[in-house]
């Protein structure tokens, strides 16, 4: 199950995350509303948890977006709006539950069972089997990349890491950020070397000679995905 939190406030997103990935979800993290609003519409989630004031463009503004376009995917607020008329606006824009802060940690897990457990509708929001940035595209479903008319072959841990730097582009994505997603929270995280060899060894698969290089080291910290992307 795919999870994407947004929330401002770094006290709480980044522990929230943990315990969340400890529980076996795959989470996402943005901070602000413009690039919340982006992962939700990019890509496919099971389960949103939205701050309801965001910089930029608020949770609420988010909600009634996607519900806009289509989507039903279950939409959980997190805010310290705790008026019955701030509970029903939540609910009118498409929330399909509301936690007012401070919370219990046991009663948001609780709350985010609940809500993935639910039924899908009879017109699911469904992932799309391939995803494209400039002139790479990926079949995720096959473990297959295309690029310049040729056809690229992925192991699994390379697709995966592949999809994780499409779905932000342009984005510094640090090596904290890019383990989490690829091999969990947990103690048997491989060390930064494997990484760094994940790193090498798709770049020598995406990055024929003459093309233009996608993947960029910000060194120290992370990597950017992106023919745009500065080092």
């Amino acid at each position: 199950m795919r999870i994407l939190l947004v929330d401002d406030e770094v006290e709480l997103t980044d522990p929230l995350s943990h315990v969340l990935r400890r529980e076996g979800y795959g989470v996402d993290v943005a901070y602000d509303g413009a690039a919340g609003g982006n992962l939700a519409t990019q890509g496919h989630y099971d389960l949103l948890i939205l701050d309801w004031m965001l910089p930029q463009q608020t949770g609420l503004e988010i909600c009634q977006k996607l519900r806009s376009q289509g989507d039903t995917t279950p939409v959980l607020f997190l805010t310290a709006k705790d008026t019955l008329d701030d509970r029903v606006q939540g609910l009118d824009a498409g929330a399909d539950d509301y936690l007012i802060k401070p919370f219990e940690l046991r009663e948001l897990l609780a709350r985010v069972r609940a809500l993935l457990r639910r039924p899908a509708t009879l017109e699911p929001t469904t992932a799309p089997s391939r995803l494209r940035v400039e002139d790479l595209e990926l079949d995720r479903e096959n473990q297959l990349a295309y690029r310049q008319g040729r056809s690229i072959d992925l192991s699994e841990k390379e697709s995966q890491l592949l999809e994780y730097l499409m779905r932000h582009p342009g984005q510094l994505l640090t090596h904290q950020q890019i383990h989490e997603y690829l091999w969990g929270d947990t103690d048997q995280k491989p060390g930064s070397n494997v990484l760094a060899a994940q790193i090498r060894l798709l770049r020598r698969k995406i990055e024929a000679e003459n093309e233009t290089p996608l993947i960029h080291t910000v060194y120290g910290r992370g990597y950017r995905f992106g023919s745009s992307s500065e080092n």
